[in-house]
């Protein structure tokens, strides 16, 4: 059950997107002004710009020099063209913090890979088998991090193949630890479900696909911890993340590399949290492919009319989970580079 937002995005039996939905499917994370979310024409990154820099500065704190070495090495053999538009224009600190947020940037240009950022498991579910969920033609998320970490182990890769293999392996492994990027509703991941952010507003982004902003997608990818870590760099957003997480991230980073069981664990945390703790419960649709908000009876039109209204007490609720999850992604990060390159 493939739902539309990715049709992905719910662990579901596998449907085919349209492009369309597909690049509507991820939105912006933490860092960007709330009036440029707004003015977006689509949303376009999952975590955002600084999100996946945290992650990735984050991992660099708990690889070993070894495996620090042979991430810089593999991605100094092949860096990323000058030519490329960025949509994060400040790169990040170093080589793998810019590498992080590649795999958004390289979406347009191809076009294939926009179905690797998600894995649709449907709210309804309550089977455990992520790998159902992942059209075996378009694959997911974890199909493509299984597929990047075999180019990095192969002798025969080239350097632009490792290269891309590990700049989409660091995105790949931050995505998957969002937790719309593992649940759906018929609703892209919660980008059609519009909602109120404190003082801010849904208001009708573009008519013809009847998407909305804020959005529940929106939100989790950047109001809440923009609202939680508020004036921080990505650095001292890592380092503060690393300090509070210490003892957790201490057992994360031994955890056994198990993509599906981590994209269940963010299913899960999208059914309890995500939609769970919302003011108005969002009823369990039934499960059918959509191209657009407009899809599935207006989804989305639907959805306005329960008129969520995020405040302090959903967002007291998420934030911690919020940090959570960038701090668990940053240390399975280095959990996979770690054994990658022992």
């Amino acid at each position: 059950m493939k739902s539309p937002r990715p049709a992905l995005s719910s662990a579901f039996p596998v449907r085919r997107v349209s492009l369309l939905r597909k690049l509507l499917r991820a939105t912006t994370f933490l860092g960007l002004p709330l009036f440029a979310i707004l003015n977006l024409p689509a949303p376009v990154q999952a975590w955002g710009c600084e999100g996946h820099q945290v992650i990735a500065l984050l991992a660099e704190k708990h690889l070993t020099p070894h495996a620090l070495a042979m991430a810089n090495q593999v991605l100094a053999a092949d860096p990323i063209a000058p030519n490329l538009s960025r949509y994060c224009k400040e790169g990040g600190i170093d080589a793998i913090a810019d590498a992080s947020t590649w795999a958004d940037d390289v979406r347009s240009l191809r076009p294939h890979t926009s179905p690797w950022h998600y894995v649709d498991i449907h709210l309804g579910t309550t089977r455990r088998e992520v790998e159902k969920f992942c059209d075996p033609k378009e694959g997911c998320v974890t199909r493509a991090i299984t597929d990047e970490l075999a180019i990095l182990r192969s002798a025969g890769a080239d350097d632009q193949k490792r290269a891309d293999a590990l700049r989409f392996l660091i995105h790949f492994v931050g995505d998957l630890h969002q937790p719309l990027h593992a649940a759906s509703n018929n609703d892209q991941g919660g980008n059609c479900v519009p909602v109120a952010f404190f003082d801010l507003k849904p208001q009708l982004r573009n008519p013809q696909t009847e998407s909305y902003a804020p959005n529940l997608h929106g939100v989790w990818d950047t109001n809440i911890l923009a609202k939680a870590t508020p004036g921080m760099t990505v650095d001292q957003a890592a380092s503060d993340l690393d300090h509070s997480f210490q003892g957790k991230i201490a057992h994360w980073k031994r955890d056994k590399l198990n993509v599906n069981g981590w994209a269940w664990e963010s299913h899960q945390i999208a059914v309890k949290t995500v939609y769970g703790k919302l003011p108005a419960r969002v009823p369990v649709e039934t499960p059918q492919e959509i191209k657009s908000c407009a899809d599935d009876n207006h989804v989305s039109a639907r959805m306005l009319k329960l008129d969520e209204r995020i405040e302090a007490p959903y967002q007291d609720k998420a934030a911690p989970i919020v940090r959570q999850q960038v701090a668990k992604a940053g240390a399975h990060l280095a959990l996979i580079l770690n054994q990658l390159w022992p």
